[in-house]
């Protein structure tokens, strides 16, 4: 018969083994086991802000291959491509503002970026993700605007992330 000691330090030590042993894994997300690289193709931007295609792009390539643990590729070799359009980019929401004449203002503004995405898995053409109208969100204080631009990207991408993933 183990003594408690032993039996307290053996339990903890065989679940952990066993678990590692387990056919079911995390690697890749929610993706298929065949996806392993990704192309980013630019998004479409139809706004009038040439650098949101840019932002959105890098943001995507970063997050995808850290995340996911994806390797970028070209689009005729690569086993899933995200295609995308920016639909709009509504900045100068105001959201916050001293009412009080006297004192000096301090605004808060909000700006949205809205995006339609998929990826696509280039072996049989089903989408992976699909998302139509996808809204993020970014707050910055008066004339900081690239620091709003950055959040919301990275809700954006955060949000995409996500939605791959819980493609369990």
């Amino acid at each position: 018969m183990l003594r408690s000691g032993v039996r307290n330090t053996l339990l903890p030590l065989l679940i952990v083994v066993a678990a590692c042993w387990s056919p079911y894994g995390f690697a890749g997300g929610g993706l298929p086991a065949n996806i392993r690289t990704v192309a980013v193709l630019p998004f479409d931007n139809e706004t009038p802000t040439p650098d949101l295609q840019r932002d959105v792009t890098e943001a995507l390539r970063k997050q995808l291959a850290g995340k996911l643990g994806l390797r970028e590729a070209a689009e005729n070799r690569a086993n899933a491509v995200v295609r995308g359009t920016i639909l709009r980019y509504d900045l100068d929401i105001p959201i916050g503002f001293s009412a009080d004449p006297k004192r000096a203002t301090t605004a808060r503004r909000k700006l949205q970026i809205t995006v339609d995405v998929s990826i696509i898995d280039q072996s049989s053409g089903k989408p992976l993700l699909e998302r139509r109208g996808m809204i993020a969100e970014g707050e910055y204080g008066e004339g900081a605007e690239l620091a709003g631009r950055k959040q919301a990207v990275e809700k954006l991408v955060d949000e995409i992330v996500r939605g791959v993933q819980s493609q369990w």
